[in-house]
């Protein structure tokens, strides 16, 4: 057991001493990476931002907020080109996209969810705002009378159920409604 317990101290002593050299290393990689970023950064504003003279007459800073406007109107008309390749390449995206589903007969469908909606409200949706079309289902519906059926004018003409009993009751009352329904 002595040994073991030797050889798994010299383990975890070697894993640790290797895990700082690791540390070490990555530092050293950040602060490198670090000082080239910082020297990249340098060099690109050296370049495309050159040192600010501020003149000293009045022509001379309008002549400067003359050049400095030309400038960002060149940096705001190639803004405005770039996006307007954006717009159109994510266009052309889409539309390849839709003729790869279609070709592949798979196509994508949307979650539907049940939408109540007004006779009106759906042709407005379908035809869109340039049609007024008012659709009453009810006002087209025909009118129908009711006709009185037997039944309803026999409960009609009944009146009191009492009287109506004694009258059925016994076999005066059963000859009545065989001779009534004949």
């Amino acid at each position: 057991m002595g040994d073991e317990e030797k050889r798994n101290r010299a383990i975890t002593a070697r894993r640790q001493h290797l895990k700082s050299v690791m540390l070490q290393i990555a530092a050293t990689e950040l602060e490198k990476e670090e000082s080239r970023r910082e020297s990249e950064k340098q060099n690109y504003l050296s370049e495309h931002c050159p040192p600010l003279h501020i003149p000293g007459s009045m022509s001379e800073v309008q002549e400067l907020c003359k050049q400095l406007h030309a400038k960002i109107d060149a940096a705001e008309e190639e803004k405005y080109d770039m996006e307007v390749k954006v717009q159109k390449s994510s266009k052309e995206l889409e539309d390849m996209n839709q003729k790869l589903f279609d070709l592949r007969g798979k196509f994508k469908r949307p979650p539907l969810r049940r939408v109540r909606m007004s006779a009106d409200a759906m042709l407005k949706a379908l035809l869109g705002s340039k049609h007024k079309v008012c659709m009453d289902l009810r006002a087209n519906l025909k009118q129908v009378k009711k006709e009185d059926t037997e039944k309803e004018r026999d409960l009609r003409d009944v009146g009191d159920w009492r009287k109506n009993i004694e009258e059925k009751s016994g076999m005066e009352g059963r000859k009545k409604m065989f001779e009534s329904e004949s």
